[in-house]
């Protein structure tokens, strides 16, 4: 664990299987706050966030960018304030020599809610256009269920065994996050 006065490298720190033995984010990383850093299959570093809940942002992670998340490192503050959070982040990302994917271009793929709209297909989008308030509530709800599915499948593929519970509420939007 950190204290204000101390800023681990990413070097220094060992590197975490994404899931446990089990298909599972580990539970040891619930209600914890700190800083981590994902890499994929070939530890490349994808993404360097901090959450005040390790747990909940790797799963959200891993349901938004299941081919990326392999590996982490991570580091949990005792007593965290915003910028020795974002003091760490920052440096780990100069660490790295290059700012990664997720922390650039691809930022809203890691940390924003799926938006299913952009699957639409031609027929979808005829049928979006030509219907009334509650019909486009359906057809959004059927895209963003499709969507959940075919992410279920790739967590399935990568041995994913736990429950990812998608929240119901912006699916009418068409849009995915856990709940």
């Amino acid at each position: 664990m950190t204290t204000q006065s101390e800023l681990p490298t990413l070097a220094s720190l060992d590197y975490l299987s994404y899931l446990d033995d089990n298909g599972s984010v580990g539970e040891d990383t619930q209600k914890k706050i700190g800083v981590y850093a994902i890499f994929d299959r070939d530890r490349q570093l994808q993404f360097v966030g901090y959450s005040r809940d390790i747990y909940l942002s790797l799963k959200q992670h891993l349901v938004r960018k299941p081919e990326a998340c392999y590996w982490l490192k991570i580091e949990t503050i005792d007593r965290p304030t915003r910028s020795i959070l974002e003091s760490i982040k920052q440096a780990w990302i100069e660490e790295n020599g290059v700012t990664p994917s997720g922390n650039g271009e691809e930022e809203k793929i890691w940390t924003q809610p799926i938006d299913a709209k952009l699957t639409m297909t031609e027929e979808e989008k005829a049928q979006y256009q030509k219907s009334d308030e509650l019909g486009r509530i359906k057809i959004l709800k059927k895209i963003a269920r499709r969507v959940e599915e075919t992410i279920k499948e790739q967590l399935n593929l990568r041995g994913v065994n736990m429950d990812m519970r998608f929240n119901p509420k912006i699916k009418e939007q068409g849009l995915l996050d856990l709940k």
